[in-house]
């Protein structure tokens, strides 16, 4: 017995060092917690940013006409899918693309980390390739919701959904690498933390593009008045903003791209915060303004409003104190409640006042960095704006001249008065309240 005992002992202890050594091979959490937590973070923003999805649906629903809410839905869930086949095939690796010109660089397929893929193998400073994907992905599916709803009531549905093909899968890519893919606005220090202008003011010049193009809707400005459209059902558009807001905690917060330490989860906690503040700050402001300028509150700028403030503060969710989230998001109400009649005086228009809240509010966001950020700079930040500008307004008025050449981009008068659901799809939203 005491031998075998013996040998035992004999056989541990020279286990020992091979013990060890695994151990010592193995990563402890200090190596991989930083991994874990980051892709944890982008599965939960993107979670959350897939359900704005839902939110443009349901708002646009709810601001065009009865007629035309089976359109709307099937756009939304049209141009969702379609982005994500087209961020897949050519976007993320054309946004991403690595080292490149700074300007251009076609990406192909986007392919996964390996099933089960080890410590050994995996971006450790980083987090993985499918969360990191699926993140960037529904943003480029927002943008084309932008210009979903500006065009409403009156487009067809097919060559809305080519222009989808080209902008998530061509042109949202080719000036999101100038950004966050390191090209050459970011290598001169524009400053822009979760896209109000390489997210929302793209879908806004997209949307100002087609809307030129496209013309206003029959009977929308008639002997020199703007002659109002209501939308079918506010509840739902409140119930769309409301999915908005809660979407964009996802679409600031996960932009602080890493929650490996305690500063990291606490500035994501501090950008939710600043996004709060200032959506809440763009609604009282924009619900005061109406009550002054038309002496009662309007819902529909209501609602815009909070969605501006949104906006506003996602150039620099990080940096502000709540007072500055407050104050940034309430220009943004502003803008929006002066911005509307003003594109109606031009005949620009926008159903759902998406030109408004996205585009002009992401230009003052995109400036209002330069009031919290000390690495930003002014001249800077107009050279971006003017850049997105050019290249997104310039290039979304060519593809909507083509294809108003080939195949045409409006429905016939006939088709738009009786509204798109029947005309284009054959089926009503709400078919028993048609018949009644």
């Amino acid at each position: 017995m005491t031998n075998i005992k013996t040998f035992a002992t004999a056989a541990a202890l020279i286990a020992l060092p091979s013990l060890a050594v695994a151990q010592d091979a193995a990563p402890g959490f200090d190596e991989i917690g930083p991994y874990i937590m980051t892709t944890l973070l982008f599965c939960m923003a993107g979670f959350l940013v897939f359900f704005m999805a839902a939110g443009f649906a349901m708002l646009e629903g709810g601001l065009v006409r009865s007629k035309n809410v089976t359109m709307q839905m099937t756009k939304n869930i049209a141009l969702y899918s379609i982005a994500a086949i087209m961020y897949w095939m050519v976007g993320f690796n054309t946004m991403y693309p690595g080292d490149f010109n700074g300007f251009f660089a076609l990406g192909g397929q986007t392919v996964l980390d390996p099933v089960g893929v080890a410590a050994a193998d995996a971006a450790l400073d980083y987090a993985s390739v499918g969360s990191d994907f699926f993140f960037q992905l529904v943003f480029v599916a927002a943008t084309a919701s932008i210009v979903s709803g500006a065009l409403a009531e009156r487009i067809k549905l097919w060559p809305f959904l080519a222009f989808v093909v080209v902008l998530t899968g061509f042109m949202y890519p080719i000036s999101g690498s100038w950004q966050w893919g390191g090209g050459w606005l970011s290598e001169m220090g524009f400053s822009d933390f979760a896209g109000s202008t390489v997210v929302h003011s793209v879908g806004g010049w997209a949307a100002l593009a087609g809307a030129i193009v496209l013309g206003p809707r029959l009977g929308k400005y008639k002997d020199g008045r703007v002659n109002p459209m209501p939308g079918s059902n506010l509840a739902l558009a409140t119930l769309g903003t409301f999915i908005l807001w809660l979407g964009w905690f996802g679409f600031n917060g996960g932009s602080q791209l890493a929650m490996g330490t305690v500063g990291d989860v606490s500035d994501v906690s501090r950008i939710f915060a600043n996004t709060n503040m200032a959506a809440a700050a763009g609604a009282v402001t924009a619900l005061v303004m109406t009550q002054l300028l038309y002496k009662k509150p309007d819902l529909t700028m209501v609602l815009n409003g909070a969605l501006a403030g949104l906006v506003s503060i996602t150039a620099e969710p990080l940096a502000p104190t709540l007072f500055g989230a407050l104050w940034i998001g309430a220009v943004g109400g502003i803008i929006v409640v002066l911005a509307v009649p003003m594109l109606d005086k031009f005949k620009i228009d926008d159903v759902v006042g998406a030109i408004p809240v996205h585009l002009f509010a992401g230009i003052w966001g995109t400036i209002a960095v330069v009031f919290y950020n000390s690495d930003a700079n002014l001249m800077t930040q107009l050279t971006g704006i003017v850049a997105y500008g050019v290249f997104t307004f310039v290039g979304s008025l060519v593809v909507w001249f083509i294809l108003k050449a080939v195949i045409g981009i409006r429905v016939s008068e006939e088709d738009e008065i009786n509204g798109l659901d029947v005309s284009e799809l054959g089926m009503e939203a709400y078919p028993e309240f048609a018949k009644g």
